[in-house]
């Protein structure tokens, strides 16, 4: 273990830091503690980097029985707990606390069995998303959710934010996909929900623990579902004069009943991006670009690829083209899921906003967010999952000018409660963290968020687990108990913003 540097601190506090390190040491041996700070900087953010701080130290377990010794010691000692997987959260999820141990699920990397006969798989929650995939591939099946980074966020991480994907329209989200779960709680009991059966009885505990942001527990082990690839997949890039029309053919789309594999947007500014990154050939001279995927059986895709075309025309489509083989399909997907990294190459930071509204919204909320960029002067890129109404604005912006990253905030804030407005919510994937936590007010009342913490004080009745996240206002377990807010009660962590 490296030696313990940290900033000037009062005497007391540095000795149980030391103390600290030394137990868990003890705990997870080897290079299993980090203390260094240098070391400690590769933590201190996640994909929301406007906001940082280095932790107290980190820890990087290897197995359940580390896992829950860790926590049952935490636990005992009153010792704020932050776990994270990759760190490709966009919400703050996994921010560090400076006196908090981050715990690390990096090394739960395998994929522990693959049956085939029930089609599922369990996997370590360090697991990539992609890795499910390749792994199974070749023998015809796949894991359906796909967000933009799958690549590199791993499964439990999926878990912990509910992800979605570009194919979530059809397929649904991570909720829809996995059948079980092991975690750890934060007193160190490991418990088991769920299985490879399709349907549990009792309480719907992996839908509370689907999208609970390591509040509720840690993940150590998924098993996920598995679906065979469709016989054949056609995707359409049609192209829009306006954003309007596009997001009025998504309405129509809906609005006669098919149900696409995914239905992706982009505007203008989005897809020149997206094309000069990944040369994917898209149109350049239209305002919106979508993309819709059919699958299923030659003639019923046949069929479907018949009626979207004539409801695109009916909305004054400017270009359409149908991939004609699995190379130009994936080819058209290309562009949109570099879109993220290739806004990197036109602006020096961007914020990704993450709400969702009802589809028929679309082209009156594309409206508003015209506007809002005119008032805080900055440009933003239009990139989303309009099937099911996620959008996904990049507001730019360049942290090293003045107030433009407060003129950013205050513009994706502008958004978020503009989804709410019209029947939308908060998020559509990312989850809470500390990006939203102080606008949920806007869409839940006191007395909603006092009886979602009463769910949390049942898993965690110390506030241990990741603290200052997703709550605008935290309470006291025993006084949530009696319906009273304790002003002087536990107080949110200093959150350092860069």
């Amino acid at each position: 273990m490296s030696t313990l540097t940290m900033p000037p601190a009062d005497r007391g506090v540095l000795e149980r830091r030391v103390q600290i390190a030394r137990d868990l040491q003890a705990i997870v041996p080897g290079e299993g503690v980090i203390t260094d700070e240098v070391r400690l900087k590769v933590y201190e953010s996640d994909g929301l980097t406007a906001y940082r701080q280095v932790p107290m130290l980190a820890v990087l377990p290897s197995t359940t029985a580390e896992v829950s010794a860790v926590l049952k010691y935490c636990h005992e000692n009153g010792i704020k707990v932050v776990p994270r997987g990759a760190g490709t959260s966009l919400s703050g999820g996994a921010l560090p606390l400076e006196d908090g141990v981050l715990l690390g699920l990096a090394k739960f990397n395998r994929i522990l069995d693959i049956d085939l006969d029930n089609r599922c798989a369990v996997v370590e929650p360090g697991v990539t998303n992609l890795a499910i995939t390749e792994a199974v591939e070749g023998d015809g099946f796949y894991y359906a959710p796909d967000p933009s980074s799958q690549i590199a966020c791993t499964i439990g991480g999926n878990v912990a934010e509910n992800s979605g994907g570009v194919h979530c329209l059809k397929y649904g989200l991570t909720t829809n996909n996995i059948l079980g779960l092991e975690m750890v709680l934060i007193t160190g009991e490991v418990i088991r929900i769920g299985g490879r059966h399709l349907d549990a009885d009792g309480y719907d505990l992996l839908g509370l623990m689907t999208g609970s942001e390591g509040l509720l527990g840690v993940i150590t082990e998924v098993t996920v579902r598995i679906l065979q690839k469709p016989e054949i997949a056609r995707a359409l890039l049609i192209g829009f004069e306006t954003s309007e029309q596009a997001g009025r053919c998504v309405a129509d789309i809906i609005g006669r009943g098919i149900i696409a594999a995914g239905m992706e947007m982009m505007d203008k500014l989005a897809i020149h991006a997206a094309d000069d990154f990944a040369q994917a050939d898209y149109p350049r001279d239209v305002e919106a670009l979508l993309i819709v995927e059919l699958d299923g059986s030659l003639p019923e895709v046949e069929h479907l690829v018949e009626q979207v075309t004539k409801i695109a025309t009916k909305n004054e489509a400017r270009t359409l083209r149908v991939s004609r083989s699995e190379k130009e399909r994936l080819l058209f997907w290309a562009g949109r899921k570099a879109a993220f990294p290739a806004i990197g190459r036109i602006s020096p930071d961007y914020y990704c906003m993450d709400g969702t509204i009802p589809r028929h919204r679309l082209p009156e909320v594309l409206a508003q967010i015209r506007k809002l960029s005119k008032k805080y002067g900055l440009r933003v890129a239009n990139v989303f999952h309009a099937g099911d109404g996620n959008l996904h604005p990049l507001i730019l912006y360049d942290a090293n000018t003045k107030d433009e990253l407060e003129r950013a905030e205050a513009f994706g804030a502008d958004i978020l409660k503009l989804c709410v407005a019209v029947g939308g919510v908060l998020t559509g994937e990312h989850g809470v963290g500390v990006e939203k936590r102080d606008l949920m007010s806007t869409m839940f009342n006191d007395h909603d968020l006092k009886h979602q913490q009463r769910v949390k004080c049942a898993f965690d009745p110390k506030g241990l687990l990741n603290p200052g996240k997703v709550f605008p206002v935290l309470h006291r377990c025993a006084e949530l108990g009696r319906m009273h807010v304790h002003k002087g009660s536990l107080a949110f962590p200093d959150i350092p913003r860069f």
